[in-house]
């Protein structure tokens, strides 16, 4: 076992992975395996901890939930969100209708996050451009305001902690707009969830960012790049969507950023955090994740996690 602490070994990080990583974007899609054969399959594969994925494609009603899961071993870590809070106070009761079904159950479940992902400037399936990619000083003052309330919210409503996702083809994407968004925002009501392979996509540097914010973070996704596609999708303006179908995201450890110093760093902070993989595979053939989720499960106890 590689030691990354003075214990010997990550004990301070939770390791699970996420319908993500079975190829699952939405609730119901032709290309995307069914729900029980991807909770067998992250069991088998030696995780405790899981993500809900997109909202309706796990089960909804909590108790069913609670069985399927119970009965493989495993415990959900968060639920997930997406808004688009920079159009400001006009679009919050309709954030708020997606939010609370998702946080219900969340709670249900006895997770204690909910993962916040902000909307895309461009189609991440046709590659449209919806808006602009970058914001005006009046939204981002919706952005930081309205993400506030919604973490108050969810936090009086459903007892949760949000963590605002980073992500490719979104306003929050590289370093300058991760950290503009970061001192906008109150510690007290506002964490981040970082994802190592959206954080590298967008040039940003991951043991950096710990190193820089470590009280903000609040969540981990673990997920890297591979350097010569992300090359070519950037030199094209590839979108999210294709860029993942060219295989930009890809089985560690052959990307980057390398996940040891990230999870070192993560393991200095000394605060519990959960560490979720996901590699971004929409679609993907149905017999591929589950050698590639146990391979990489077996790389991160290497790692001492």
């Amino acid at each position: 076992m590689t030691s990354l602490s003075p214990q010997g070994s990550l004990s301070r990080i939770r390791i699970g992975s996420a319908p993500d990583s079975w190829g699952v974007w939405f609730p119901d899609d032709p290309q995307q395996v069914p729900w029980q054969r991807f909770l067998d399959e992250v069991a088998q594969s030696g995780y405790e901890w899981i993500e809900l994925g997109p909202y309706g494609y796990l089960p909804s009603d909590p108790a069913v939930l609670a069985e399927e899961t119970a009965r493989r071993g495993l415990k959900v870590s968060a639920g997930t969100v997406f808004t688009g809070l920079h159009h400001g106070p006009d679009v919050w009761d309709r954030t708020w209708a997606h939010v609370a079904d998702i946080a219900a159950l969340t709670q249900a479940m006895g997770a204690s996050h909910l993962v916040v992902i902000p909307s895309f400037w461009r189609d991440d399936k046709t590659g449209e451009v919806l808006e602009p990619d970058t914001l005006t000083a009046a939204q981002w003052r919706h952005l930081t305001s309205l993400t506030e309330r919604l973490g108050r919210e969810v936090r009086e409503r459903y007892g949760l902690r949000i963590v605002v996702h980073p992500h490719a083809d979104t306003h929050i994407d590289s370093e300058e707009n991760v950290t503009r968004f970061l001192d906008g925002t109150d510690p007290s009501l506002v964490s981040l969830c970082l994802d190592t392979g959206h954080y590298a996509y967008c040039g940003g540097d991951s043991v950096k960012l710990i190193e820089t914010y470590g009280e903000r973070i609040g969540y981990l996704h673990l997920k890297q790049v591979d350097p010569e596609v992300l090359a070519e999708v950037r030199a094209d303006g590839t979108p999210f969507g294709p860029a993942v179908a060219k295989g930009v995201m890809c089985e560690p450890p052959s990307g980057v950023p390398a996940l040891e110093p990230v999870l070192a760093a993560a393991q200095k902070l000394d605060v519990d955090l959960f560490a979720i993989v996901e590699q971004d595979m929409y679609p993907c053939e149905p017999d591929r994740p589950l050698p590639i989720a146990q391979r990489t499960r077996a790389f991160l106890r290497s790692c001492g996690a």
